[in-house]
């Protein structure tokens, strides 16, 4: 297949544009351009033609307005910390990003783009998905009395990190959207408000942008590349990733390096970089020669008792008993509470 995508012609029109303002939740904040979700949505029937044709002159001919490249950058209560930020964009962008997320999407699929062994922001590779497809892999080989090693792959800040020139440097070859893609991800700024105070507007240079609807998309299609060159097994759940492969035979863990070489590279050449700390190796079968591997001059360390945690699963040998005893714990905790009531 050829490296671009194809030309890719998304439907703009003004029962298209119609949808999307009808289904607009009207409780939900303003973006920087101050226009309420409540008064889009109320006045659909009579600003949807308008709309449509400033969406489509948009799109072909590749100019996105700066209000749609900014975002608000706010500290709203989710989880975790409570000045934990989350990101206010342009309500009208976001409708003319969905209008070509669902062209885009549809494209990958249908030419089957993206690569198996990516398991998220794809259509039903879900975090099961990816367990299941490495557990029963590892079981079929160590069951066949293969040795095999599982090297867990932590990216710095891969969503913080991806930059935004490479992002387009390969899937949009020659097209109207190339153009429309590179200038939504070109001058992207972004300023942080609290309370009545705001910051001033700085540009965003990398990172998948704030509060977008498009912006995971393209990442899923950067990191797809991730796998090309390699002659062992990899398997993705957006940046969390892990090479595998039979060990053997000095042969064979050889392999295993080469492939964790050319991984390497690969994030130099996309200025990506691995945090080498957070790497870690699991071995599976007795006989295993507990090969260390390396990142450049930094040895990766066997992940402690043998254990990592895998998408929130404790992986032990292949056995559940560490991971049951978790959830036990923590469902015993939960009844505790429930009882002193």
């Amino acid at each position: 297949m050829d490296e671009g995508l194809g030309e890719i012609q998304p439907q703009i029109g003004k029962q298209v544009v119609l949808k999307h303002l009808a289904a607009l939740n009207e409780f939900k904040s303003p973006g920087p351009d101050q226009l309420h979700p409540r008064v889009l949505k109320e006045l659909a029937e009579v600003i949807s033609e308008p709309l449509a044709n400033i969406f489509e002159s948009s799109w072909r001919t590749g100019e996105v307005p700066a209000d749609w490249r900014r975002a608000n950058v706010v500290p709203i209560f989710k989880k975790g910390k409570k000045n934990y930020p989350n990101s206010l964009t342009s309500i009208l962008g976001k409708i003319l990003e969905k209008i070509i997320k669902e062209v885009v999407c549809e494209h990958l699929e249908t030419n089957a783009v993206i690569a198996n062994s990516q398991h998220r922001f794809t259509k039903n590779k879900s975090c099961q998905n990816n367990l299941i497809s490495f557990f029963v892999r590892v079981s079929s080989w160590v069951s066949a009395g293969n040795a095999m090693d599982s090297l867990y792959l932590d990216f710095s800040k891969a969503f913080d990190k991806v930059p935004h020139g490479k992002q387009t440097s390969k899937m949009w070859a020659r097209q109207t959207t190339d153009r429309w893609i590179r200038n939504w991800l070109s001058k992207r700024t972004q300023r942080v408000l609290t309370n009545a105070s705001s910051s001033s507007w700085k540009e965003v240079t990398s990172g998948v942008p704030q509060g977008s609807v498009l912006g995971l998309v393209l990442f899923n299609i950067f990191i797809n590349y991730l796998d090309e060159g390699l002659e062992g097994m990899i398997i993705k759940f957006a940046d969390d990733t892990k090479l595998e492969g039979i060990a053997n035979t000095s042969e064979d863990r050889s392999r295993i390096q080469n492939n964790l070489n050319i991984l390497e590279r690969w994030t130099e050449i996309k200025k990506m970089k691995f945090n080498r700390d957070k790497c870690k190796i699991l071995h599976f079968c007795s006989r295993n020669e507990m090969q260390r591997y390396r990142m450049w001059e930094t040895w990766l360390d066997s992940s402690t008792c043998e254990c990592e945690k895998d998408l929130g699963v404790l992986m032990d040998k292949l056995s559940t008993n560490q991971q049951c005893d978790a959830v036990a714990k923590k469902a015993n905790r939960i009844l505790a509470c429930i009882n002193s009531v």
